[in-house]
């Protein structure tokens, strides 16, 4: 049966309808009217936000793990309706959504199992010392405890594991901090579906209804209102540079300064050693061009530069991952304003002096095909702009000059969320040297592998360096990730029944 949206904001466990209405732009079927945010029901959100947490900042483990699994089920109970919407709001096809709703489950239920076991809690214990000289020393202990109420937002590119219920928010409500969570316009129906599931499973578990409010829409200031508000003690952004870079200094110019982590985007390079491109260039060409062109290029791990010496191979190389990359068809991007931005995008790199073009395609409206070029190492090292990142499937070759260049080519990188090495056993000399350089540069190095999947465990990191995040130290996808949102406190000589459950 087709799901008719609500169209209202979700506070505190109840349904709020706004004053004005936007409406949806999906790529097929429907559009529905959703209300407008507005900064008072941000404060309205964030004052629940602040009750619920000194009942939820302080449950047991075992009773947000059970929260987290109620929140599963409840999506998992609404899946042909997210399904069936999501793909409307966004173009994507039935089984990427599929896919992604058990993705987004998956880390529920991963970071439910996490948390029963206590270790991310970083125990520690120093007994005390009465009689040690010259001076005693106190029992010290350590645990990690929850910051307080956290903002998200709910990203453009992940419907659902990036937005109302995704990593941020499930790392969020794990660590015991309540989310008021700013969907994304682009799929505000499916953000309703899912913010009910969060809603019911709250209500189901006996929370206060203020662990979790979803606002809708609105213009920046609702943005705005929400990261200075007062109460909000952290944020979770998944976005553009731009817009991401507004909020965290947003975020730092509070008069209490607060964590933004934000991802804000990466090129993601592949450096393909000489002897894997000899070997087995064709291979890697067109592995290249699938990863490249997955989801119409919408993933923030879209590889989007190849780095490789110069001569017959890279020749070869370039002419396959052209031959691949014509097969493409046109494909939906997940609003109207990417697509443009990435025209935009494609057309900069196109004028660039010294760019060449390999394959060039048109495309328009909502639509993406796919863009090849290339150009000297000399050229891209001279020009910054080519290592800015261009949502969508647009590749770019860079033809080192020698293994030294390579190497001057990866230390001028931005900070990346990746960094991938396609090398067989006579490269690693180079890619002993690259190394170095390279974890410098990104969260995750990937060998002979493509970084378009991002594996939800306890070893992932998803973040880097700056621009491709705005915290280094931390990640938005694996179990490390509920970090974010806890502070170490010690308590010293403190007695037994006045100590946290943990």
């Amino acid at each position: 049966m087709t799901h008719t949206p609500h169209g209202k904001h979700l506070i505190a466990g109840e349904e709020v309808a706004g004053s004005a209405s936007f409406p949806s732009s999906p790529a097929h079927g429907t559009a529905h009217a959703f209300s407008v945010g507005t900064p008072d029901l941000v404060d309205r959100a964030c004052k629940s936000a602040e009750a619920a947490f000194w009942s939820f900042g302080y449950s047991s483990r075992e009773d947000r793990a059970q929260f987290l699994d109620k929140i599963a089920d409840e999506i998992d109970a609404r899946g042909d309706a997210i399904t069936e919407i999501g793909s409307q709001e966004s173009g994507l096809p039935e089984a990427r959504l599929i896919g992604e709703r058990g993705r987004t489950t998956g880390q529920l239920r991963l970071f439910a199992s996490h948390i029963r076991k206590g270790d991310y809690l970083d125990l520690r214990h120093d007994p005390a010392l009465p009689d040690r000289q010259p001076a005693p020393r106190p029992e010290l202990r350590m645990i990690q405890r929850p910051i307080g109420p956290v903002a998200v937002f709910g990203a453009s590119n992940f419907p659902l594991a990036f937005s109302v219920g995704g990593g941020d928010t499930a790392a969020a409500l794990a660590a015991g901090c309540p989310v008021v969570v700013k969907g994304h316009s682009a799929h505000p129906g499916t953000g309703e579906l899912v913010g009910d599931a969060i809603t019911a499973a709250a209500k189901s578990c006996g929370l206060h209804p203020g662990v979790f409010s979803l606002i809708q829409g609105g213009k920046r200031d609702v943005g705005e209102a929400l990261v200075t508000h007062p109460l909000i003690k952290a944020v979770g952004f998944t976005g553009s540079l731009t817009g991401g870079r507004a909020l965290f200094d947003l975020c730092a110019a509070r008069p209490e300064p607060i964590p933004f982590f934000g991802e804000l985007g990466s090129v993601n390079p592949m450096f393909i050693l000489p002897g894997a491109l000899g070997a087995r260039g064709d291979e890697i060409a067109n592995g290249w061009a699938a990863s490249l062109t997955m989801g119409a290029g919408q993933f923030c791990t879209n590889p989007g530069i190849a780095v490789l010496l110069d001569g017959p191979d890279a020749e070869g190389f370039a002419a396959t991952a052209k031959a691949a990359l014509q097969d493409v068809g046109a494909q939906t991007m997940l609003t109207d304003s990417m697509a443009e931005a990435y025209r935009a995008g494609r057309d900069r790199v196109a004028a660039s002096e010294g760019v060449e073009t390999v394959l060039t395609t048109t495309s328009g409206q909502r639509n993406a095909t796919p863009c090849l070029y290339e150009t000297s190492g000399a050229v891209w090292l001279a020009n910054h702009h080519l290592g800015e990142e261009v949502f969508g499937p647009l590749g770019l070759i860079v033809r080192a000059q020698d293994t030294g260049q390579m190497l001057e080519i990866a230390r001028a990188l931005q900070g990346q969320l990746t960094c991938t090495l396609h090398l067989d056993a006579e490269d690693s000399d180079l890619g002993r040297s690259l190394m170095p350089v390279l974890e410098r540069k990104a969260g995750r190095i990937l060998a002979n592998g493509y970084p378009t999947g991002v594996e939800v465990a306890d070893s992932m990191v998803h973040g880097g360096p700056y621009p491709a995040s705005t915290n280094f130290g931390a990640t938005s996808v694996g179990t490390l990730s509920i970090r974010r949102f806890l502070r170490p406190v010690c308590y010293q000589n403190l007695p037994e029944a006045l100590l946290p459950r943990g």
